[in-house]
């Protein structure tokens, strides 16, 4: 079976995404993709470089018998521009994200283009493959409000239709590019507490340093790792944070290979998120897999990375009940080194996933002789 899997934003989780599934695929997937930036020029106009290159594609290596698209693809566009390729071609949308529930800036309006093509890409896929329960759950909660919206001819009736050929498809992990950095034991000290995730608004840093410094000023001992890609000019957070956490401070900045960044999952203790905003999990399950103990709030996708038998001790409430755990876990940090928790992480494997992704791509092979 020969897949199309389209990339028009290729970078960090994206691509890592897609290229884990292009190698443990037991079928030939070719990989068609596009830089990661410009993410509006993508959704709007990535159509136009994509659908010569699969018109390029299938004359080099044969048509596909399923195509397999982001979210940052319009669909409408890429079909429309691609026949007679995709003419009677399966086509499975993967929601990495979306943008009708992505929370906006501080101050921005919500640019209602942009979730439109995602809700329209849905009408023209087959099928719609979501990252998580929460993600799915979402976007349907708001799709009404979008449609709503406009004056007229709203065609509420296809909300049904889209939720009956959706379903979650957990993000699949390589893991094993961590194995050859792993330590022979872990380092005693004081806790190390790691941030992994991006230095955006939404993942609210604010939050996580207004903890730590009531830690500080009670005068307990932990150590910080703040990792993550930084995509501002200015992070005022981490700045006053890099300040005032100066002493504590094991590592602060974004790792520069990926060698740096699996050593740096070891060392940490604590991996802790603070987000207002998260589909999926990838950093927090890189760092559980790595032996750290997460502490994570009660909402967005977290809930269902963890079996339900430990969100009493890893998830939150609000902020008092994080300060607590987080007490708690500074003033015992072998105890939270001892707790192992990789194979959390493990049922994210693509060793795992690969047959299930497999298996719907093979599924849907039927709808080339019934379109």
């Amino acid at each position: 079976m020969r897949i199309y899997l389209i990339s028009p934003y290729h970078t960090g989780s994206h691509q890592a995404w897609a290229e884990g599934y292009a190698r443990h695929s037991r079928h030939e997937v070719h990989l068609v993709t596009m830089a990661g930036r410009f993410w509006k020029w993508r959704m709007q106009g990535g159509a136009l470089e994509l659908a010569p290159r699969i018109d390029a594609l299938a004359r080099e290596a044969g048509p596909p018998d399923a195509l397999l698209v982001t979210d940052m693809v319009n669909l409408p566009a890429l079909i429309a521009l691609a026949r007679p390729w995709l003419d009677r071609v399966p086509i499975h949308l993967y929601m990495h994200e979306n943008q009708l529930t992505y929370p906006p800036r501080p101050g921005e309006k919500r640019d209602l283009t942009y979730g439109m093509i995602n809700a329209l890409s849905m009408v023209a896929a087959d099928r719609i493959h979501f990252n998580s329960a929460y993600h799915r759950d979402a976007f349907f909660d708001e799709l009404p409000r979008l449609l709503k919206h406009f004056p007229d001819y709203n065609h509420l009736e296809i909300i049904p239709q889209l939720r009956a050929k959706s379903d979650v498809l957990p993000v699949g992990l390589d893991l094993s590019c961590f194995d050859a950095f792993r330590p022979p034991s872990r380092e005693p000290g004081p806790l190390r507490i790691l941030w992994n995730q991006r230095w955006e608004y939404d993942k609210n840093p604010g939050e996580f340093f207004r903890a730590l410094y009531v830690l500080a000023e009670e005068d307990r001992p932990f150590q910080l790792i703040v990792a993550g890609e930084n995509f501002r000019q200015k992070p005022d957070e981490f700045a006053e944070a890099r300040e005032r956490l100066a002493h504590r401070i094991r590592h602060f900045g974004f790792a520069e290979s990926r060698a740096d960044y699996a050593r740096l999952l070891w060392q940490a203790d604590l991996v802790v998120s603070t987000a207002i905003h998260e589909f999926f999990g990838v950093s927090v399950l890189e760092a559980i897999y790595c032996g750290a103990y997460p502490l994570l709030p009660n909402r967005l996708s977290y809930p269902e990375l963890l079996p339900s038998d430990l969100h009493a001790s890893h998830l939150y409430t609000d902020f008092g009940d994080f300060l607590a755990k987080l007490r708690w876990a500074v003033t015992h940090p072998e105890a939270v080194r001892a707790r192992d928790l990789a194979w959390i992480a493990d049922h994210f494997r693509w060793e795992n996933l690969d047959v299930r992704y497999d298996a719907l791509m093979e599924a849907t092979s039927s709808l080339n002789t019934e379109h």
